[in-house]
């Protein structure tokens, strides 16, 4: 059996992800009749988790449903909550979901870290690249970052409104090459499968397009606030990013395991590598808000791939803030590079020409060893 499952894993399409991005809906995680949390659901997915990271895998989860479990607690009912006892709701459900999740992941010996996110959080370049960081940093540890939308504080009109959006974003921000939108159907059909018993499964979408987009049906029921219409929203956002996307049934138990061992799913193919679309977005970007530049050695470890460290800048012009983008100029003047700041320009100003390991003593704070890391930087000469 042990083989077995090891042959099929070596098959699957997830064989070669290394940063994979789990969404999971209100629907699968809470029983839309009582609202409790699915318990031996989410302990069965805490093992196919298990089972990924036992093979090298980064996993982050994307996980509504605070608002659904939140609710019974207080005694809200009805099929409309006011915006102020949804936010209400969702502060008591976000406790619960949070333990519901360590005990599931606890007996693998994993640590759970939850983090709340704004719109903001994913689209304001300097509040991007903190969550970015810290994910990642998470991530590098051996924890599993669990995500919610921050429901307590999220106005009708400032939210993401569904989770598979927030699951895209979040691909998007951590340059995840998979994402998993585990629902309650095993993917795209032609024409809703509810109303239309011959409708056409799609295991393959190579590109979206308008008439893909035209075979979303319409949103859930119950708790679950997303339906195909946001799911394939998420995927136009995932692929750009160069991200792959599937849509997987998610109610039977081991939901991941299943899909590794054949279970039908549709799966929408990339259009670049995470790293690849990143470096494009950095180099197609408008309106620099400094320069920095370089002396000859900096400049040469830049042409071998590596980091600008502040030891070699010789010059910060412009006015920017940490995550601003800037151009990098040569010993000789002209362009070469730009990249994403990872300080502002007064404190790239103070450490220009100092050694990384100088920087907490010149700023009286410790930041990242790099002024532009690599990951953040596009060679343009």
């Amino acid at each position: 059996m042990v083989a077995a499952l090891s042959a099929m894993a070596a098959a699957s399409p997830l064989k070669d992800a290394k940063r994979i991005v789990v969404k999971i809906g209100s629907a699968l995680l809470v029983h839309q009749e009582s609202g409790r949390i699915r318990r031996e659901w989410l302990a069965a997915l805490g093992d196919d988790v298990a089972n990924l990271r036992r093979r090298g895998k980064e996993v982050l989860i994307v996980s509504s449903g605070a608002i659904a479990v939140g609710r019974r607690h207080l005694g809200l009912v009805g099929p409309e909550l006011k915006l102020e006892e949804k936010q209400a709701a969702a502060a008591t459900g976000q406790i619960r979901l949070a333990h519901a999740y360590e005990e599931a992941l606890a007996r693998h010996d994993i640590t759970v870290a939850q983090i709340l996110l704004s719109p903001e959080d994913t689209e304001q370049r300097r509040r991007h690249l903190n969550a970015r960081a810290t994910i990642a940093t998470l991530l590098s540890l051996g924890a599993v970052p669990v995500v919610n939308e921050n429901d307590t504080v999220a106005t009708a009109e400032i939210r993401f409104g569904d989770n598979d959006r927030l699951g895209a974003r979040v691909a998007q921000m951590i340059s995840a090459d998979t994402l998993l939108l585990l629902s309650d159907v095993d993917g795209l059909y032609e024409s809703d499968p509810r109303t239309d018993p011959n409708a056409r499964h799609i295991a393959l979408v190579e590109r979206m397009t308008p008439e893909i987009e035209a075979m979303a049906g319409t949103a859930g029921t119950g708790y679950a606030s997303g339906g195909m219409v946001t799911k394939l929203a998420a995927a136009r956002i995932a692929t750009t990013a160069g991200c792959r996307m599937a849509i997987v049934a998610g109610i039977p138990m081991h939901p991941l395991a299943a899909m590794e061992a054949g279970a039908r799913c549709t799966w929408f193919q990339a259009s670049d590598t995470p790293r690849g679309a990143r470096k494009n977005w950095i180099a197609s970007a408008i309106n620099p808000a400094g320069t920095v530049h370089l002396d000859a050695g900096a400049e040469r470890a830049l042409t071998q791939g590596r980091s600008l460290l502040p030891a070699g800048v010789t010059e910060v012009t412009g006015r920017f803030k940490r995550g601003d983008l800037v151009t990098v100029h040569g010993a000789n003047g002209q362009e070469i590079a730009r990249g994403l700041a990872a300080y502002g320009s007064e404190d790239a100003a103070l450490i220009q020409g100092h050694k990384s390991r100088e920087i907490e003593a010149i700023l009286g704070y410790r930041g990242r060893d790099e002024l532009i890391h690599r990951d953040d930087l596009v060679l343009t000469d």
